[in-house]
């Protein structure tokens, strides 16, 4: 970027010019806008728009969200829920990566969320709005890594249940603590996979996508093609499950608990947002790759509900802890499809580790993700021992940010060894406490910016304001309904934490600005002259 010039109010009809240099060759429009907003570009700019899309998709990753929350779709509503509940969490959650991406072609930075709060905000709010907003964001993330993995290290533990015998076969079942350093071990190769070059990384970022896809069609026509029993398309369609042994007998209800599969799943593609700073282009890819990725993930994940749907017949069965596969709905079908038809459940336990496999390379990218959110987050001063956290190696790797980001998520996880209501709390903010971060920025563009707000190359035009507001009212929406409780009567053992844990992370966010970080904390902290 040596020799340009750069002048942060430079724009024309609403889009922002890109940088030429002494020799008058336009730069990359990635590098030209972050300059103009204050940052040197730092990290390798090597990714092209598939790319980008790459690492969104496989964080998205139907296989992963799908295959763990099967089990809680067939619980509350079962076909209906799924089929139906898909599609339209599906098209709300575009609302919200639509609104996303708009911001994100005027703000393309690793800080992504945060650092489109204090812009949208201005200087008397913004320090607050991207203070609650990277708290937000950078916990939510790091506790889908957890989730991820632990996921990963559960179906492991499940692969060898069915290898060794299955349940009632006397299959070797392991203990909390091995299931833990499962956990452990994963996320250390996770951590060593995102210490190489970013180069090398996209490229099993582009791998991941592939598996994530070819995975998906595969089993959906592999699965209920070799089941001797199949669902009939009335059941598919038409059969709602009230049968959850829960004490919920409200239908309404029923279905909103089933949607949190859905919601779930169609989680993480703030990802696109992180990875900017190392797109080309990144004002117009970085958007891209967040809607392609949503969109596609929910066309795939429809078909992949439908096959694997095809293929239940017995619901009570399948969600008993007394099956083979200790009650994971999928595990069984895929299971007990290659078992009925050739005798053996080999094939099944080969189809889980195609799952597996998608779910390693979901972690992998999820601890891509939260290591530029931490660089970013850290290069504004905000976290503790933010010097360290934003250096960089030779390869214009954030190393350090890399390690913390798995070092933290094991943290999290150990909650599971005392209290696994305290585990299910800690994850929860996955969801609900990762969409607070997402629909931050976009009340504060429709509401604080509707008028000052001036978009990048993707724009929403005169729609920008209503899907906004469509997606903030989603999100609040979510928030209440997966706080409600899953299981009456309510117990200590019942009670729905999830509100529990992101009212804390809200208290410990505002009590830690109120006394610390309003004194010193100023929001995003340019690096570079104007």
């Amino acid at each position: 970027m040596g020799g340009g010039t750069t002048d942060p109010n430079e724009e024309t009809a609403g889009v922002y010019l890109p940088l030429r240099n002494d020799d008058g060759i336009v730069n990359d429009s990635g590098d030209s806008r972050l300059k103009q907003l204050g940052y040197k570009q730092e990290l390798s700019r090597t990714l092209s728009l598939i790319a980008n899309f790459s690492v969104t998709f496989s964080i998205v990753s139907v296989l992963t969200g799908l295959t763990t929350m099967y089990s809680s779709g067939l619980t509350y509503g079962g076909p209906v829920t799924m089929v139906y509940g898909w599609p339209v969490v599906g098209m709300l959650t575009l609302t919200v990566g639509m609104s996303m991406a708009e911001i994100c072609s005027a703000y393309p930075t690793s800080g992504g969320l945060y650092f489109w709060s204090a812009r949208l905000c201005g200087k008397d709010w913004g320090p607050l709005a991207s203070w609650l907003t990277g708290w937000f964001n950078i916990v939510g993330q790091w506790a889908v890594t957890t989730s991820v993995d632990f996921s990963l290290a559960q179906l492991i533990q499940v692969i060898i249940l069915l290898s060794t015998g299955g349940k009632n076969g006397g299959g070797y079942e392991a203990s909390k603590y091995v299931v833990i350093a499962m956990h452990g071990g994963i996320l250390l190769l996770h951590a060593a996979l995102n210490s190489l070059p970013i180069s090398l990384l996209s490229f099993f970022g582009q791998l991941a996508a592939a598996w994530n896809l070819v995975g998906v069609v595969v089993l959906t026509i592999l699965i209920p093609l070799v089941a001797t029993e199949r669902a009939s398309a009335k059941f598919v369609f038409t059969h709602f499950n009230t049968d959850n042994g829960d004490g919920i007998n409200s239908k309404a209800y029923i279905f909103v608990l089933g949607l949190l599969m859905s919601q779930y799943t169609l989680t993480g593609y703030d990802a696109s947002a992180h990875m900017t700073e190392e797109t080309k282009n990144a004002d117009k890819n970085g958007p891209k790759g967040i809607i392609s990725a949503i969109g596609i993930s929910v066309i795939f994940g429809w078909f992949y509900i439908l096959g694997i749907t095809f293929a239940v017949t017995n619901i009570s069965y399948l969600l008993s802890e007394d099956n083979d596969a200790g009650g994971y709905a999928i595990a069984e079908i895929f299971y007990l499809a290659f078992k009925r038809r050739y005798g053996s459940g080999v094939g099944g336990i080969i189809c889980l580790g195609v799952v597996a496999v998608a779910i390693f390379f979901c972690g992998m990218s999820s601890v891509t993700s939260n290591s530029r959110m931490a660089y970013a987050f850290s290069r504004d001063g905000a976290m503790p021992l933010s010097s360290l956290w934003h250096k960089v190696n030779n390869q214009e790797v954030p190393i350090n940010a890399v390690w913390l980001s798995v070092v933290i998520s094991f943290c999290m996880a150990l909650t599971y060894l005392g209290s696994e209501v305290a585990f299910q709390a800690m994850v929860s903010i996955a969801t609900i406490g990762l969409y607070i971060a997402y629909a931050l920025p976009i009340f504060f563009r429709v509401t604080l910016a509707r008028k000052s707000f001036i978009p990048g190359p993707f724009n929403l035009g005169r729609y920008g304001v209503l899907v906004g507001w469509i997606a903030v009212l989603w999100v609040a929406t979510i928030s209440i309904l997966f706080s409600l409780p899953v299981t009456y009567p309510i117990t200590n053992e019942t009670l729905n934490y999830t509100p529990v844990a992101v009212g804390g992370l809200l208290i410990l966010t505002i009590s830690s600005w109120i006394l610390s970080a309003r004194h010193w904390f100023r929001g995003p902290v340019t690096n570079v002259e104007s």
